[in-house]
Formats: structure tokens, C-alpha cells, sequence
């Protein structure tokens, strides 16, 4: 879906006028109906507001044109749902909720997550835990949480 169809979606979803979402977001009537016209587009700092308004990530609002996964664990982020936050209430689109919860990292050091990596995921083809860790260790050292 477009962005500007996306816009108008999510407005009438909420049962808000253009004047509404327009005070709610601290521009005018006038923004809101050329984003919805598609002729221009909301800015950054508008963006965070209509995510905040609507309740869904930057991401999502922009029609989802990056694909996202968790820069510590690096579940893939298919749904607003998983998608960690703030503790002001914003998205934070690098980290899963698993991950990042309550302006805090839930994993201290990348031991621990391979740790609970080996001990809760799947392991069909039945590999002893250290080429677990070793396979685990290979992708994570990827993500950009564990790079820094």
C-alpha cells in the first residue's frame, strides 16, 4: 500500500478528521490532505508523532521498505508487535522486544544470549552445543549490537 493510502487508512481507522490528526500532529489541514493526495510527504520529526498517534513503527508507516531484523539476536521483525520501545513510548527499530525491553538490554553480553540461544532453540540436525555455540557466535558477531 502507498504511503498516502496508508495515511488516509490509518486516519479514518481512528475516526479522526484531517483537521484532528492535523492538531494532534501540530500541522495544518492542509499537510495532511497532500499526504494523502500523495503530493508530499510527512517529514522525520512528523513521522515519530503519526507513530506515536497511530501506534505502529516509522517503518510500517514508510509502506515497510526495509526489511527489519533484531541487531542483537537477529530475529527477523515482521510486525509492529515485536518491535522493541522506548520507554517514552517510540519504536526502536534496531531490537526485538525480546531483546530490548524497558530502555534496556535484556542480554549483558553475547555469552548469555548463546547461552539461552543453545538452551531454547531448535536443534534438528542434532549438533553438539559447542557447534551450536559456534554457529550462533558466527551470525550474532554479524549484528551490529554485538559489533560495537
Amino acid at each position: 500500500m502507498a504511503m498516502c493510502e496508508l495515511l488516509k487508512d490509518l486516519r479514518e481507522k481512528n475516526h479522526l478528521t484531517q483537521e484532528e490528526l492535523a492538531e494532534r500532529v501540530l500541522v495544518t489541514r492542509q499537510a495532511v490532505s497532500r499526504w494523502e493526495t500523495g503530493e508530499t510527504q510527512p517529514n522525520t520529526e512528523t513521522l515519530k508523532l503519526l507513530s506515536r498517534e497511530y501506534d505502529v513503527s516509522i517503518n510500517t508507516l514508510l509502506g515497510s521498505p526495509r526489511k527489519l531484523f533484531c541487531q542483537c539476536c537477529g530475529m527477523p521483525l515482521n510486525e509492529d508487535g515485536m518491535i522493541s520501545r522506548e520507554p517514552d513510548g517510540f519504536f526502536n527499530e534496531e531490537y526485538c522486544k525480546w531483546c530490548y525491553a524497558d530502555g534496556k538490554y535484556v542480554y549483558q553480553s553475547k555469552e548469555a544470549l548463546l547461552d539461552f540461544l543453545i538452551e531454547h532453540m531448535p536443534n534438528p540436525e542434532g549438533l553438539t552445543a559447542e557447534d551450536l555455540r559456534s554457529q550462533y557466535d558466527a551470525w550474532l558477531s554479524q549484528l551490529k549490537h554485538w559489533k560495537e
